[in-house]
C-alpha cells in the first residue's frame, strides 16, 4: 500500500525473547505516491528512527485503536521492537493505556528506565540498537516486573487471540479460565496491553484477514477466524480500517492526511 517501503523482519536475540514480541527493520525511500497505512495495532513500540537528513531519535509509539492512513515521509529508516504483552509498565513506567494513539519521545516518558534506556540508545544507528538492548534490558525488566500479572496478562492475550483451529475465547471464559474478574481481566489488558479485551480480538481478528486475504472465500475465512458471518467480517473490517475489505485490497483508500507531528507527553 506504499511507495518504496522496504520491510525485513529481524531475528530477536535469545535474552530479549521474554520481553520482546519482534523486532523489524523499515526503511521509506523516495516521495511516496501512495498513502502510507498505519494498520490497527495492538501493541507498543520502541522506535529508533534515523530521519531524512540524518536525525536520529528513540520513540514510543502506543496501540492504535484503528488504522490511518498519511502521505509518507521520504528517507527514513527505523527499527521497531514490539513490547510483549505486561511489559510496557515496567520498562516505560506507565500503563499501556496512557500511550494508545501518541507517538512520544522515549527520553518524556516520566519512568527512571525509560530515560536511561533513552540515554544508553542516544547517538546509535538503527541496527546497532538491537545489540544494546539485548546488554541493558534483561536486567532491568526482570527486576520490576511483576511475573505473576504479566503471566496473566499474557494467558488472557493468547486466549484473546486467533490460533490454527482456534478462535477467540469469549471474556467471560477467559476470565474464569484465569481465575478473575471480568473487570479485573480488562484491568490487566488496560495496563498490560492498552485496549480492552474486546478491542484486543478485533483488531487481532482483522490484522489475520489481512495476513490470509485471498488464500479462500471472504466466507470461509470469516468462518475460520471466528465471525458469524461475511457480514459480520466486513463490519468489522470497515470500522477498524475505514473501508471494507475488498475496496481496501483494490486500494480504494480513504484520503490521506500529513503525517502528524510527533505528540509530547
Amino acid at each position: 500500500m506504499t511507495n518504496i517501503v522496504s520491510r525485513e523482519v529481524l531475528p530477536t536475540p535469545e535474552v530479549l525473547r521474554p520481553w520482546i514480541a519482534g523486532i523489524g527493520s523499515v526503511t521509506v525511500g523516495d516521495v511516496p505516491t501512495e498513502p502510507f497505512v498505519h494498520l490497527p495495532e495492538a501493541t507498543t513500540k520502541v522506535v529508533v528512527r534515523t530521519g531524512e537528513h540524518g536525525i536520529r531519535s528513540a520513540l514510543v509509539v502506543g496501540p492504535r485503536a484503528r488504522a490511518s492512513y498519511h502521505r509518507g515521509k521520504r528517507r527514513a529508516s527505523c527499527v521497531e521492537l514490539r513490547l510483549a504483552p505486561g511489559t510496557v509498565r515496567p520498562l516505560l513506567g506507565v500503563p499501556a493505556l496512557d500511550l494508545v494513539g501518541r507517538a512520544v519521545r522515549l527520553a518524556e516518558l516520566p519512568g527512571p528506565y525509560a530515560r536511561q534506556l533513552a540515554e544508553a540508545l542516544q547517538g546509535l544507528e538503527p541496527e546497532e540498537a538491537v545489540n544494546r538492548l539485548a546488554e541493558v534490558l534483561p536486567g532491568r525488566l526482570a527486576a520490576a516486573a511483576d511475573r505473576s500479572r504479566t503471566e496473566l496478562v499474557r494467558a488472557g492475550v493468547d486466549a484473546m487471540s486467533v490460533r490454527t483451529g482456534r478462535t477467540p475465547a469469549p471474556v467471560g471464559d477467559v476470565a474464569r479460565e484465569l481465575a478473575v474478574s471480568e473487570r479485573q481481566l480488562r484491568n490487566l489488558f488496560a495496563e498490560g496491553v492498552g485496549l480492552s479485551p474486546k478491542h484486543y480480538a478485533r483488531i487481532n481478528r482483522v490484522r489475520t484477514v489481512l495476513d490470509f486475504a485471498g488464500t479462500c472465500s471472504w466466507a470461509e475465512l470469516a468462518a475460520a477466524i471466528g465471525y458469524y458471518d461475511q457480514s459480520h467480517m466486513t463490519t468489522d473490517f470497515r470500522t477498524l480500517m475505514g473501508v471494507p475489505p475488498r475496496s481496501y485490497f483494490t486500494g480504494r483508500l480513504p484520503d490521506a492526511t500529513p503525517c502528524q507531528a510527533i505528540r509530547r507527553g
